[in-house]
């Protein structure tokens, strides 16, 4: 029995039989079955920061520099995993995340207003190089350098944002649930990626987005926390 590329005949044959399925059976369904939740949390993952900025109409304490580096980082993400003909279900919300971010970083310009003219060259490079790496089209090393280079580009993509969160004492307009979303997708495409057996690299970007998420939301954790009991002592 399979569904979505699922193979079900393993599990239900051992549960038929009145066996709990054994490790080499589950876990491979369940990294399947994570890695389509992933996918499908991830067309919403970063609205609830859209919707943040939008009702607020304003992006205090947000670093644009630090989501378009996501942007690229994204776009370099999934050329990588089309190339290497990994399952919709080892790379699918980076096709989602892509858009969202691409719509966060529109928006964060608008609010910016009025936005230097040296800052569009950014999108328009952007506009002009990403359909030739979304298509492959680049030699085969120097798209091994990239993906090795999009590592740095997600590390260097949250530096700004946590050291302006940590300058600031606070995150800004920042959304909690955005952020734990981020983390929590990060903690489980690691598992994913090893039971799909993806590349180490892969592992390692995962691993990277679990160690700069956690330490983002643990910013909005504690300097919330420090600005509610400032609100208070004020009353």
């Amino acid at each position: 029995m399979e569904f979505l590329g699922i193979d079900f005949s393993c599990a239900f044959g051992s549960l038929l039989h009145g066996k709990f399925p054994d490790k080499d059976c589950l876990l491979p369904l369940i990294s399947k079955l994570l890695g389509y939740c992933i996918v499908a949390a991830s067309t919403t993952v970063k609205v609830p920061q859209i919707m943040k900025i939008l009702r607020h109409r304003s992006v205090r304490g947000l670093s644009v520099v630090a989501f378009e580096l996501e942007a690229v980082g994204y776009t370099i993400a999934l050329a990588y995993c089309l190339h290497k003909g990994l399952p919709f279900s080892a790379y699918g919300e980076l096709a989602f995340l892509l858009i969202q971010a691409i719509i966060l970083v529109a928006i964060i310009y608008y609010f910016s207003q009025p936005v230097p003219t040296v800052t569009w060259i950014r999108p328009l490079l952007y506009c002009a190089v990403a359909p030739t790496i979304l298509g492959g089209q680049i030699d085969p090393i120097l798209f091994e350098a990239l993906y090795a280079s999009q590592h740095a580009i997600f590390l260097f993509a949250r530096i700004p944002q946590i050291w302006k969160n940590f300058s600031n004492k606070s995150t800004g307009e920042l959304s909690f649930l955005t952020c734990f979303l981020n983390f929590a997708g990060s903690m489980v495409r690691v598992f994913t990626s090893v039971q799909e057996k993806a590349p180490s690299s892969v592992v390692l970007g995962s691993t990277i987005g679990v160690i700069t998420n956690g330490t983002i939301l643990s910013q909005i954790l504690l300097y919330q926390k420090q600005e509610a009991k400032k609100e208070k002592k004020d009353k």
